[in-house]
């Protein structure tokens, strides 16, 4: 299935309180609004539950939706009365309907007040535990992955996998992960294997899927199909600019970027370099050996944003060592460098 964007979310600036805006939020797939309905598939409606009851646990009681960051921008009139951390205060002696004492209120609203309403779909067919033979198609979604990702990222995936593997000590399942592997690409699987000391064995024979499998159901009927050969690429799978769908469309924007420099370095390019980036839309930090301001080889001074111990390699997608021999002689001497 390719990736289909159906939408853009613009993230234009960082939370002020990380508790309270990103720990306390709580989401919550059975709290639904108008145009938007459950699935039909019975163990899908089953894991509702568990998202309610996560909150429940996780922030303290039944008004977890009152918090600031939970609450609706419209104001909710329903029949929740009281429990822990309770903020709304409600009036009257009723909190049903029908009432004779308020009026009938709290009542449902009507759809045409804005009131909720079902998505209207036709449904019908026998009701079966069986699985759409599509699901049988186990790696043609990943080899789409794979073929997306630019050379970079493919080392990295081939590091982590080699990474991950190496602390499995049961020789056979290295084995067959890596026959698992080169269903998706045999090029990742040679590489993986190569960093293990190991050949990618034949498939032959191995029955790929072991699990999912009903107890009255036959095993052979729930193989993968062969990965589809041209599966192509997807340009909303890389993130690296040099990646072989997005190259030469890369962006700057949103990038971090480190300059390594110490006293002597050429601060007149380091800040034309900081206006270029910054009119690409990139954020760029001088990193050196001590905080305040370095002075430049012309006498210069220019503001230091973070030391070699208070950030991380890490935190920035590229790294530029700016020029002038007194300052690149210091950063050669130093091993946080």
């Amino acid at each position: 299935v390719p990736v289909l964007a159906i939408g853009k979310m613009t993230l234009n600036r960082n939370v002020d309180n990380y508790f309270a805006e990103t720990e306390q939020v709580a989401f919550c797939l059975s709290h639904i609004v108008p145009g938007i309905d459950f699935s039909n598939d019975p163990l899908l409606q089953g894991r509702l539950f568990s998202y309610l009851d996560t909150q429940l646990k996780r922030l303290g009681g039944p008004n977890f939706h009152e918090i600031p960051i939970n609450r609706s921008l419209a104001p909710v009139h329903n029949n929740q009365r009281d429990g822990h951390m309770r903020q709304t205060i409600n009036k009257g002696q009723v909190s049903y309907g029908p009432n004779l004492l308020n009026d009938n209120y709290p009542k449902q609203a009507k759809q045409s007040e804005g009131g909720f309403s079902s998505v209207y779909e036709r449904v019908d067919g026998p009701k079966i535990r069986r699985r759409s033979k599509s699901f049988l198609d186990f790696y043609s979604q990943a080899r789409l992955f794979w073929n997306s990702q630019s050379d970079v990222e493919k080392m990295h995936i081939v590091k982590a996998l080699r990474f991950e593997l190496s602390h499995v000590q049961v020789e056979w399942i290295r084995e067959r992960t890596l026959v698992q592997l080169a269903q998706i690409d045999h090029d990742l699987a040679s590489r993986v294997a190569e960093g293990l000391g190991m050949d990618v064995p034949s498939a032959e024979g191995v029955q790929l899927n072991y699990g999912a499998i009903g107890a009255d159901d036959n095993p052979a009927d729930f193989q993968s199909i062969p990965a589809k050969a041209n599966v192509g690429s997807s340009p909303h799978l890389s993130i690296a600019a040099d990646s072989p769908i997005n190259k030469g469309k890369g962006s700057a924007k949103t990038r971090q970027i480190a300059i390594l420099a110490t006293d002597g370095a050429d601060v007149a390019a380091i800040g034309e370099l900081m206006k270029t980036l910054s009119d690409a839309g990139a954020q760029s930090a001088i990193v050196a050996t001590h905080l305040g301001t370095l002075k430049g080889k012309d006498g210069e001074q220019i503001l230091v944003n973070w030391t070699f111990q208070s950030t991380s390699s890490a935190l920035f997608d590229a790294v530029y060592v700016a020029a002038g021999a007194g300052s690149v002689s210091k950063l050669k001497q130093d091993a946080d460098a």
